[in-house]
């Protein structure tokens, strides 16, 4: 029981498939682990065990829990399964439609049997009142006050949990909005409303109203989780309070999140992208690929200069989050800045199977955790790239999960062979890698959409994977794209929940103001950013942070006059009558830098105002590897016979405990790294390095 009197961080993530768990030693920077199945019926189950698992197994003390950070899917799966809260909408009369009409367009434009998704608010709940403010603020149809409380009176009728209010400019003039709440907490006090005008302050009505009642479905779904959750931590003794991922990469107090539980909907895939770019920092490496290979899917982003790129919107679908997409349309937007990324549905437990063509395929169907691979022998028939990693013998059947789960080779084998093999015209080992082949070339294109498209050059990048199937993928995916390294961290099974300990309380506050930028007030631009900045500070200073670990940075989105989209430009610290001209020369530089040209004799017109505020936490100070006094092959435990491509059949491999690794060791491929959460493949013509970091570089031969 050594770790009775120490400090510990804790970051929980919770997965589809696996919840993980990270603690990190405050004094030595030791990294522990533990991984637990997750629990679909109520995630905080699953989230307990982990960490129950990871107190007992390395006996440490609930009361020297100093930090707990959890990221969650329970926010994206409550609007995926369709299971979010009955709720009704107040708009203005004549706009009860907008979330039926919602956007003109479409993913394929061609696609006459395309539906657009079903409203999370149905018709009959949409209800609008006689009221309408002008784009500048004023009132043009005073709020009938009898009609708002004629439809509380409905929605009471009907049951509704919860209650979204979008009018047409509540951006400019909220006090309609706000008069409506008074009124509701009047006729029915128990019921939650959620304002457009505190949660999306910003001008297009669709977006503002979609992200309001994707807040308000969310709010009594999430807000008892995440209670239940806190009550268990203090059941269990750990009083360090609990705080959330958001999507944006930043960590949310408990309480904003209870309130504000549509800033949680990316947050697992969020924690990934920091735990690359936090590991990578370790190593010098500040631009980097993501890649994170999950159960179900694998998320893709770029970090450019230790920094992930942020958009301003996304979507939430049916199936899956789409951040960066050409394919508008399929989900419902939100306005609130979130980590850019591609998800795609490929990962370990994706089906593999014949479309309606004939031609072998993986994705986007996926075996979950239940039934799960047919290599668990849990009830799954179907072929996954699990199985096609176990048939080409990467994977060793007894040492999954660090030998606490054994696989079923013969079950991996009859699935591929009946539903991949025969079907395709191929013998076991052809389909098995064609399976993982196709896998990898939807990665391969995702990545070459989020970096060569945007003008970025991947050879110029290092490529960290995460995620349980992402190392043995990783070297393939990178050969492909012309990476020449990549970087394995030292638990890249466990990094979502690894990055959440690496980031800082963030929260963005946003306000639109059109104007054309040579027609600043400039009394009325500083006092709106004086105003927005108090209400940052109070938010962070209601999570406990001290004055002193608050940092405030004032943005402007700009575009030219009749453009559609903004980008971010900085504003000057001191605003005077020069503020508008700088702001058109930054805005010139950086619309030049993105798309490779500006018109400087064009008008600029200013849209959002916005302040970032982050409330600095302590970065983990991670444990170095010990170094080398011997060989690697201290670390070398046997052999095995794996399928590579290059070797056009079974070779034996070398196989190395990674535990054993010591910084200074280096081997060449082909070879297989494991350990307790992921699997490492090294193919022939590559190079291991191990660091004292603890990250693996694979160097792959520039031939």
């Amino acid at each position: 029981m050594g770790n009775q009197h120490k400090h510990f961080r804790i970051g929980v993530d919770t997965g589809g498939t696996f919840t993980d768990v990270v603690l990190v030693d405050e004094d030595s920077g030791e990294i522990l682990v533990a991984k637990v199945a997750t629990v679909p019926t109520d995630p905080s189950i699953g989230c307990m065990n982990g960490i129950e698992k990871a107190l007992t197994s390395h006996g440490i003390d609930p009361g020297g829990i100093a930090f707990t950070v959890h990221g969650t899917t329970i926010a994206t799966n409550t609007i995926i399964e369709g299971k979010g809260a009955k709720a009704g909408l107040i708009t203005c009369e004549g706009f009860r439609d907008v979330l039926e009409i919602a956007y003109q367009t479409r993913p394929s434009l061609y696609d006459i049997f395309y539906d657009k998704p079903t409203p999370l608010i149905p018709r009959y709940l949409s209800q609008g009142v006689p009221q309408r403010t002008g784009p500048d603020g004023e009132t043009i149809v005073p709020l009938d006050e009898a009609s708002v409380k004629a439809v509380a009176r409905f929605f009471v009728e009907e049951k509704v949990e919860a209650v979204a209010v979008a009018l047409l400019h509540a951006y400019k003039n909220p006090e309609p909005e706000r008069r409506i709440a008074e009124i509701l907490k009047e006729e029915c006090p128990e019921l939650p409303v959620v304002l457009s005008s505190e949660i999306s302050p910003e001008y297009r009505e669709y977006p503002r109203t979609s992200t309001t009642v994707v807040n308000t479905v969310l709010l009594p779904k999430v807000g008892p989780y995440i209670a239940r959750l806190e009550e268990k931590l203090k059941a269990r003794g750990i009083n360090s309070g609990l705080h959330l991922m958001s999507s944006s990469g930043g960590i949310i107090a408990a309480n904003i999140a209870k309130r504000q539980p549509v800033q949680m909907v990316e947050s697992g895939p969020a924690a990934g992208v920091i735990g690359a770019a936090f590991v990578a920092s370790r190593s010098g490496y500040h631009n980097l690929l993501a890649l994170d290979i999950g159960g179900t899917t694998a998320k893709l982003a770029v970090v450019n200069d230790g920094q992930p790129q942020i958009a301003e919107q996304f979507e939430v679908g049916a199936s899956a989050v789409a951040s960066v997409t050409a394919q508008r349309g399929q989900g419902y937007p939100v306005l609130t800045p979130v980590i850019s990324l591609v998800e795609i549905g490929a990962g370990g437990g994706s089906i593999a199977h014949l479309d309606p063509g004939g031609a072998l395929t993986v994705g986007p169907q996926s075996a979950g955790a239940d039934p799960g691979p047919a290599c668990y022998g849990q009830g799954g028939h179907e072929p996954t790239l699990t199985d096609a990693n176990l048939v080409l013998g990467r994977i060793n059947p007894d040492f999954f999960l660090g030998g606490e789960a054994t696989l079923d080779v013969t079950l991996a084998q009859q699935a591929i062979l009946e539903h991949a093999a025969r079907p395709a015209g191929l013998d076991l080992l052809e389909a098995a890698n064609a399976i993982i082949d196709i896998a990898n070339a939807k990665m391969v294109s995702a990545l070459y959409f989020i970096s060569v498209e945007q003008g970025i050059d991947p050879r110029d990048y290092v490529l960290v994977p995460s995620g349980g199937a992402g190392p043995m993928q990783a070297v393939a995916i990178a050969k492909a794209l012309g990476v020449g390294k990549v970087l394995i961290p030292p638990t890249p099974g466990l990094n979502s929940a690894l990055g959440m300990l690496a980031t800082d309380l963030k929260h963005e506050i946003v306000r639109t103001q059109m104007q054309e930028t040579s027609e600043v007030d400039v009394k009325q631009f500083s006092a709106i950013y004086d105003e927005l900045e108090t209400s940052t500070r109070t938010l962070l200073r209601e999570q406990n942070v001290d004055e002193t670990d608050i940092t405030v940075t004032r943005e402007v989105g700009m575009c030219y006059v009749g453009q559609s989209y903004q980008l971010r430009v900085p504003v000057p610290k001191t605003i005077d009558q020069q503020t508008g001209d700088e702001l058109a020369r930054h805005f010139h530089e950086r619309h030049a830098n993105i798309y490779g040209f500006a018109n400087e004799q064009e008008a600029t017109q200013i849209v959002n105002l916005r302040v970032v505020g982050i409330g600095a936490v302590d970065r983990p100070v991670l444990r170095q590897v010990d170094k080398a006094i011997d060989s690697p092959m201290r670390a070398v435990k046997g052999t095995r016979a794996v399928y590579f491509a290059e070797s056009r059949g079974m070779i034996d491999v070398t196989l190395y405990d990674r535990d054993q690794l010591r910084s200074g060791d280096t081997f060449s491929g082909p070879a297989i790294i494991e350990q307790m959460d992921t699997t490492v493949v090294v193919p022939p013509d590559t190079r291991v390095e191990v660091e004292e970091t603890g990250n693996l570089i694979i160097l792959l031969d520039p031939n």
